[in-house]
């Protein structure tokens, strides 16, 4: 008679967190094999000598569920599951990789931002490659809502741990980054500090502790990305007073860093020991649940295999997005800010969506 099986212990994925196909865990003494399927389809059959386990496979580009099905010796069957992973491309896994200039791409972001009425900055690159492009990259605009995400890194940073699903901690991220909520922001810089003034101060020093010293989160609410050839400068320089201020190129930088550290690399990693990869791939999971379509996701929200993490903000005169944008070859970081004194609209949202897409044709061929 076969004696039972315990069920494996699942490392990785976790629940609530991004997955680039990294299934790894335990198994029980007596283990000859194991299954790795995502819903209802088998993924891996890979037999077993130890009683760790690596296997990578590749994940639908969606909210899913991995069991690892436990095979023994005379026959016995024992399973696992983890629930609410966000399933990423293999191929887009963090790697280091140092930055050029796409000549190419960089002609077709200067075309889009010429016929915009106002200002605009961009910052588009490959995290695969390194090819990018950029206009206006270190301009300071009004920040908005996009530093919620400065917010965020810092809170996760001072956190013991990813939040609980259900916790304080949890539930304020999740409306301050999916539904974009103020108070929550707010309550936010106040857990940080004791004051919205002070948990400012904690975000712009993490934002210069990272080299992006274009960045003041200035309050509450109503090192600088290795680049050669990807033009980092001021073309267009709007007055528009004081407040939380940014630059496309510090957006796209915090973003990227994130999600170096979701692999254990980058300089979260190496100057806030307390962001761990954990927190990294739970963030991206909230980033890639934004109720906020229709900006750099505007012309790439239907095709097949094509999955945007972003996070936007506006304001009366600003209107900005900054996102992650993976498919099946990899992943880039794409931000596009804009400015107009008499009034952002959907003009805006259609600049991102159009650089967007330029960037998607031109990495995926």
């Amino acid at each position: 008679m076969a004696t039972t099986l315990p069920p494996p212990a699942i490392v990785q994925p976790a629940p609530y967190e991004v997955s680039y196909g990294l299934v790894t865990g335990t198994v029980a003494p007596g283990t000859r094999r194991i299954v790795v399927r995502a819903g209802a389809r088998t993924l891996a059959d890979v037999p077993l000598r130890f009683r760790h386990f690596t296997v990578r496979v590749d994940l639908p580009s969606r909210e899913t569920s991995v069991t690892v099905v436990a095979v023994g010796a005379g026959g016995q069957l024992s399973r696992a599951t983890v629930r609410h992973v966000l399933g990423l491309p293999r191929a887009s896994a963090p790697v280091l990789r140092s930055t050029h200039g796409d000549g190419r791409l960089q002609a077709q972001v200067r075309g889009l931002v010429a016929r915009f009425p106002g200002t605009s900055c961009v910052y588009v690159a490959s995290l695969t490659t390194g090819a990018g492009a950029a206009w206006n990259a270190r301009a300071q605009l009004p920040a908005a809502s996009t530093l919620k995400l400065g917010i965020a890194v810092t809170a996760l940073t001072r956190a013991a741990g990813v939040p609980e699903a259900g916790s304080y901690l949890d539930g304020v991220l999740r409306r301050m980054l999916v539904v974009s909520d103020n108070e929550a922001a707010n309550a936010l810089e106040v857990w940080l500090a004791g004051s919205t003034s002070s948990g400012g101060h904690a975000v712009t020093g993490l934002m210069a502790s990272l080299g992006l010293d274009d960045t003041e989160m200035y309050g509450g609410y109503e090192r600088e990305l290795a680049a050669r050839g990807i033009p980092l400068r001021v073309d267009d320089q709007p007055r528009w007073g004081v407040g939380k201020r940014t630059s496309a190129r510090d957006l796209a930088g915090l973003l990227r860093d994130v999600w170096l550290a979701s692999g254990s690399l980058g300089p979260l990693r190496r100057h806030t020991p307390g962001f761990t990869p954990d927190d990294a791939r739970y963030l991206l999971y909230l980033l890639g649940h934004v109720r906020d379509h229709g900006k750099v996701d505007r012309e790439l929200g239907e095709l097949p295999g094509v999955r945007v993490l972003h996070k936007a903000g506006w304001i009366n005169a600003a209107r900005h997005d900054n996102g992650l944008v993976f498919w099946r070859g990899g992943v880039f970081v794409v931000t596009v800010m804009t400015y107009r004194a008499r009034g952002a609209g959907e003009s805006s949202d259609v600049l991102a969506g159009r650089v967007a897409r330029a960037a998607l044709s031109r990495f995926a061929g």
